[in-house]
């Protein structure tokens, strides 16, 4: 039997195209690790980050740890470990920078999230041209609702950075926020433009103005796409993906998706009250009439 062309160049082609490794990365302890900008998670007290579902091809790895240099490398195709080396510093913007950006993951209050600002400021004076901080300081500013604030520093961002996909992602949210969908729409995918397709935050963006319209279906799409570039690293996106299936009636793929939430998160702050749901949503899956 002769194989077409076409169907040969696929058979050659598709395994390089799909094949999917882990990667274990090793730094400095508790060091956040980004693969091609997007956030894969924090190495461990030994420093060490192994991560699933690596597509074949060359990354880039950036790595960020407090009181240190943040560098980024080259992760080669074959590359199964990666040891990132980073220098520590001395330059005070960047250490005010790394304080601003603990406050800010940690803020639980009004109160925190301030300081976290005036941290984002007290870098950004240090070093104006310092996009990276001004992002932070819109994220935070956006979670106090200074959206006036917030713009400004995204627009600051883009004047140093002017192709800028987490800057225009951030975007995006805020003009959520002022429930200014179709500005919102526009950023998001400027954000998604800007990072070559890859751009889980801004498609999760775009999933939940689609369901503020109402439009669960095309919000699925979008966190489907979302959870295929995070490698699982974001388990609440299969909270959403499963609350959205329930939306369109399609308890099936709501007890999976919910089942992968908890897979990822068993403790996770969804996991109580998905569990709470499962058993009906099973129930409704398998076709059993639900009384009431």
């Amino acid at each position: 039997m002769k194989l077409g062309f076409a169907v040969l160049l696929f058979l050659l082609v598709a395994p390089s195209i799909h094949a999917q490794a882990s990667v274990t990365v090793t730094s400095e302890p508790t060091a956040i690790v980004w693969i091609d900008e997007i956030r894969r998670g924090t190495t461990d007290a030994s420093g060490k980050l192994t991560l699933t579902k690596i597509s074949a091809g060359r990354h880039s790895v950036r790595v960020r740890a407090n009181g240190f240099k943040e560098t980024t490398a080259a992760l080669l195709p074959g590359r199964r470990a990666l040891a990132v080396k980073l220098l520590p510093t001395t330059d005070p913007a960047e250490l005010k920078f790394q304080e601003a950006e603990v406050t800010r993951e940690k803020a639980r209050d009004e109160p925190s999230m301030k300081k976290a600002v005036d941290l984002y400021r007290e870098a950004i004076k240090l070093r104006p041209a310092f996009p990276t901080a001004q992002v932070g300081l819109a994220r935070v500013l956006m979670s106090l609702n200074d959206f006036k604030e917030a713009h400004a520093a995204i627009d600051a961002a883009r004047k140093v950075r002017p192709s800028y996909a987490e800057a225009s992602a951030v975007e995006g949210r805020i003009y959520r926020e002022e429930a200014f969908d179709d500005d919102a729409i526009r950023s998001f995918r400027r954000s998604i433009r800007e990072g070559g397709g890859v751009q889980p935050e801004a498609y999760v963006g775009m999933a939940k103005v689609w369901e503020d319209k109402g439009q669960f279906a095309d919000a699925i799409v979008e966190y489907k796409k979302a959870l295929a570039q995070l490698s699982d690293s974001e388990p609440v996106i299969y909270q959403m993906l499963g609350a959205a299936y329930e939306r369109v009636e399609k308890p099936k793929e709501a007890v999976t998706a919910y089942e992968k939430y908890l897979e990822l998160a068993p403790k996770g702050s969804y996991a109580a009250a998905i569990r709470s749901i499962l058993t009906q949503l099973k129930r409704e899956a398998a076709g059993e009439q639900i009384i009431p």
